[in-house]
């Protein structure tokens, strides 16, 4: 199964728990997000991403040129917990 179909068919598991005026005002603030532009902005597949450094969970500094001399590395944003 395609990850496509996989969030089709959370979404739709979702649809189903949430409250219509909870839905309607959600998919109003995805719309006017997308409208605002803020899609031109992000990082799309195979663009290089600009050099960082984060703090670990030990608050040691971490670059990405660290993490890249031992391979590919995949970027993933966790947004927390609402």
């Amino acid at each position: 199964m395609s990850l496509a179909s996989q969030l089709d068919e959370i979404r739709q598991a979702s649809a189903g728990k949430l409250p219509p005026d909870a839905l309607k005002t959600m998919a109003a603030a995805t719309e006017d997000l997308r409208n605002s532009g803020i899609m031109d902005g992000i990082v799309k597949v195979g663009d290089i991403f600009p050099s960082f450094s984060l703090r670990n969970q030990n608050d040691n500094e971490i670059t990405s040129e660290e993490l890249l001399s031992n391979g590919p590395v995949v970027f993933t944003i966790f947004r927390g917990h609402w």
